[in-house]
């Protein structure tokens, strides 16, 4: 190497040192100030502590070391975890509005691309979406006298197939969305819940957390998250054609026929959020979450309920005594069964259908119980740890039923009770949530207990861990309690 080559080499070493340099002093400019946490590795970030399949207790771990505010890195990317009630609180009601954008999900966002209701960051666009959204289910019965019988037409019909050896269908968020009701043996419906519930499965696989820490094209079972989706997306876009061709603007008959109206109505307006691709992905979005919180949250429920055969022998008795074998249940009887409203809202806590919550992102730069958190910075609220506070729960790691049972004996609202999160971009269906899983649970308890072919003790309640919270695969028996 002559002395030219040399002082050449030397030019690009001395270059090189110096934007590396630079590029150390901005990420520590801007990140500098962000919570502590683990130590990370180049390119994978903490995913070696995360892939333990036990992620709460992982990060009851890190909360424990770093306190409630500590931050994680998915790859290159930080992320910052959120935990504790008082915390958690924070920053989805008491100050909501800094956290009020949608935190990146690689699964859904590929697809999504931004559009929609539940999985956009552009806060304008949510904000329309949610106060239509909103006004069109309430309008469509969610919260009124006609949902609840809905509901209940809907519970027959599975009372009726679980006598036949059938599973369930969810045929009621099916019917808001879309209109009308489907067969139980429908073969498209039944691929598309298909699809929905190997979408959930795939996310809640250590494959799906993967995929969202390294890049796109790793190869793996995740990729198939696409195909699923797109087949989904096709499903949507056909119902809307066919609920197009029958429009009567006089009389929607469904969310997609409201939204069909609004998108005429403002097809002159520059920038309306109402079109094609929002009614696509928002009619999509909400149906899946209708389907996979329902669906996963029974299929829990009942286990939970044989594994604890002396409480759902409680609920049987009081079942009997309030509203016997010859109505049906209603809304209204919940008044007086205080103790199967408390197991079900305890189900739902241990069931812990979100552990890690749905990451927001902040919405300015903002200062954070002493730190500083750059504008759109990922943060992660983890439901887990309110769900499971001690200062909450006096039983915070057991199912019992006490947990919202009063002095009295009586039901005692809690509200750090929070399974679908809190606050203004909490879940849209809520209350439509709440309102099946009564009616169902207590129509099939009404109808049938609940048997293993296995030894109680070796029934399994722990879940199959991951952005959602699923269970194991298992048997049951519903046997009719009368003919």
């Amino acid at each position: 190497m002559n002395s030219s080559e040399y002082l050449m080499l030397l030019l690009a070493l001395f270059i090189s040192c110096f934007f590396l340099v630079v590029e150390v002093k901005k990420f520590f400019r801007k990140n500098g100030k962000l919570p502590s946490g683990p130590t990370r590795l180049p390119f994978f970030g903490n995913y070696l502590q995360l892939r333990n399949k036990e992620y709460a207790k992982t990060i009851s771990n890190f909360h424990k070391k770093y306190g409630d505010v500590c931050t994680i890195y998915l790859g290159s990317q930080p992320v910052i975890l959120v935990t504790g009630y008082q915390a958690v609180k924070e920053v989805l009601v008491d100050r909501g509005d800094d956290f009020l954008a949608r935190g990146e999900l690689a699964a859904f966002d590929s697809s999504y691309k931004n559009y929609g209701l539940a999985f956009t960051s552009n806060i304008n666009r949510w904000r329309e979406l949610q106060r239509f959204s909103i006004s069109v289910l309430r309008d469509f019965g969610m919260g009124k006298k006609s949902i609840e019988e809905r509901i209940l037409e809907e519970a027959a019909c599975l009372v009726r197939e679980l006598k036949r050896m059938k599973g369930p269908s969810d045929n009621v968020i099916f019917s808001i969305m879309f209109g009308y009701r489907q067969d139980y043996d429908d073969e498209e419906l039944l691929n598309v819940l298909k699809y929905i519930h190997e979408v959930a499965a795939i996310i809640c696989s250590p494959w799906g957390q993967l995929y969202e820490m390294l890049p796109r094209f790793v190869p793996g079972p995740h990729q198939m998250i696409f195909k699923y989706m797109e087949k989904l997306l096709l499903f949507v876009e056909k119902r809307i054609k066919v609920n197009k061709k029958t429009l009567d603007a006089d009389n929607p008959r469904d969310y997609v026929d409201a939204f069909l109206i609004k998108m005429e109505k403002e097809k002159m307006t520059p920038l309306s959020e109402y079109t094609l691709r929002n009614l696509v992905c928002s009619t999509l979005q909400i149906f899946f979450a209708g389907v996979e919180t329902m669906s996963s949250t029974l299929a829990y429920s009942f286990l939970i309920m044989m594994k604890y055969p002396d409480i759902l022998a409680k609920v049987h008795e009081e079942l009997d005594r309030v509203i016997g074998r010859n109505r049906s249940p209603k809304l209204q009887d919940r008044i007086q069964m205080p103790y199967t409203c408390h197991v079900i809202h305890e189900m739902q806590r241990c069931i812990d259908l979100l552990p890690l919550g749905m990451p927001r992102k902040t919405t300015r730069d903002i200062n954070f119980r002493g730190y500083s958190i750059p504008k759109d910075t990922c943060v992660f609220p983890i439901l887990s740890s309110v769900l499971k506070d001690p200062s909450c729960f006096p039983f915070p790691t057991q199912f019992n039923p006490q947990n919202f049972l009063d002095e009295k004996g009586e039901f005692k609202k809690n509200d750090a009770s929070m399974p679908l999160a809190a606050g203004k971009r909490n879940c849209l269906g809520e209350a439509l949530v709440r309102m099946e899983l009564y009616l169902f649970i207590v129509t099939v308890l009404q109808n049938f207990t609940l048997k293993s072919p296995v030894p109680i003790e070796e029934l399994d309640i722990t879940p199959v861990y991951g952005l959602g919270n699923l269970p194991k695969p298992y048997t049951i028996s519903f046997i009719p309690r009368f003919t």
